[in-house]
């Protein structure tokens, strides 16, 4: 193996300690030709796909990067921002904030943003952090839940350049989440200020990212912790039984996932005659296609043909600076025993 050359790192510049926010990814432009390049290193990551490679990759390639290119490109395109994907663009300035309140608080460090599919990437902004002269990283994955198909790809990504560095870091992961005090407060919050301002529903439907059954067979602990934060948040809600419901979005392909769908809820809750629903996505801690899009546009959409009346999303925690402070203090609780009051380098790096 051929490791990368690396520029010295003055012993005044060395020493620093950086942040890596971890985030999915999204498309580089709400196009057909961009998409299909992100799904093809979306769908080829065996994380994602646990299907021998000798089978799915003609489904992949001969099928599927055919077709749906096209199909998600036009879906991008009815969120796309003047900024750019709503996920980049909230996730740039959960960075930026973050940084901020850590500065608050006497941590100067750098903190960088990476997708883990798509630009700018994990290794990209690993090698910027070594090249600000941060020996030591913590990376987070900004998956409140922890599942292999997520946290641990983050995990693959560090790893794979890790294994080509000379001089690696020393590196910490947050992985996972999903019951911090701070974010289920953040959750509630959120929650709150909808309903001050637009009343609330006859239902609260709490939906997260769907991900096959078998990977929940096999030891996943995905499952259980979006069972436990919907506990926790609806508890904080002070709700009943009967004023919020857990689903599970995003299915893909012909094997069974975890249930009960989104799909199916809305349609169920609007034959019943709910005449309105509230909708949160509490695994998104920014907004993006999946909850602008499928919740926001194909969920409604879905609860009205059913013979409901108003489905209301609620934003994802995007700036809220409760989540923000969260953050910082989750963070910070694991930058614990690392020098972090040196001098960091760059707005916002």
């Amino acid at each position: 193996m051929r490791f990368r050359p690396e520029p010295q790192v003055p012993p005044d510049q060395a020493g620093r300690t950086g942040i890596l926010l971890c985030n999915l990814g999204t498309p580089d432009a709400a196009t057909p030709a961009a998409t299909r390049r992100y799904l093809a290193e979306f769908l080829s990551d065996p994380r994602v796909v646990e299907i021998p490679p000798l089978a799915w990759k003609p489904l992949l390639h001969g099928v599927i990067l055919r077709t749906r290119p096209k199909q998600s490109a036009a879906k991008y395109q009815s969120v796309w921002l003047p900024e750019g994907s709503p996920l980049m663009v909230w996730s740039r300035k959960q960075a930026t904030m973050l940084r901020g309140y850590l500065g608050e608080r006497g941590h100067a460090v750098s903190v960088r943003l990476a997708m883990r599919y798509g630009n700018p990437s994990i290794a990209s902004q690993l090698d910027e952090l070594k090249a600000r002269g941060c020996t030591r990283v913590l990376v987070v994955p900004l998956y409140p839940q922890y599942s292999g198909t997520t946290t641990a790809s983050v995990v693959d990504a560090v790893a794979d350049w890790a294994r080509g560095a000379r001089h690696v870091p020393a590196l910490r992961f947050i992985d996972r989440f999903y019951d911090d005090p701070g974010y289920i407060r953040a959750l509630t919050r959120v929650i709150h200020q909808h309903w001050q301002s637009h009343g609330r529903p006859n239902k609260l439907v709490m939906s997260f990212h769907g991900v096959p059954e078998r990977t929940v067979k096999l030891g996943d602990p995905y499952y259980a912790e979006c069972v436990e934060t919907a506990r926790l948040l609806a508890e904080r809600l002070a709700l009943k039984d009967s004023e919020w419901v857990l689903s599970f979005q995003s299915r893909f392909g012909k094997a069974k996932w975890v249930g009960p769908s989104t799909h199916d809820t809305l349609v169920e809750l609007g034959a019943a005659g709910a005449e309105r629903v509230d909708v949160v996505c509490p695994g998104f801690v920014a907004d993006c296609l999946e909850t602008l899009e499928e919740i926001a546009m194909e969920g409604r959409d879905t609860f009205v043909c059913a013979g409901g009346k108003q489905l209301q999303y609620i934003p994802a925690l995007n700036d809220n600076p409760v989540w923000l402070a969260a953050l910082a203090e989750l963070v910070q609780e694991h930058l614990q025993g690392w020098p972090t009051r040196g001098h960091a380098r760059g707005a916002g790096g």
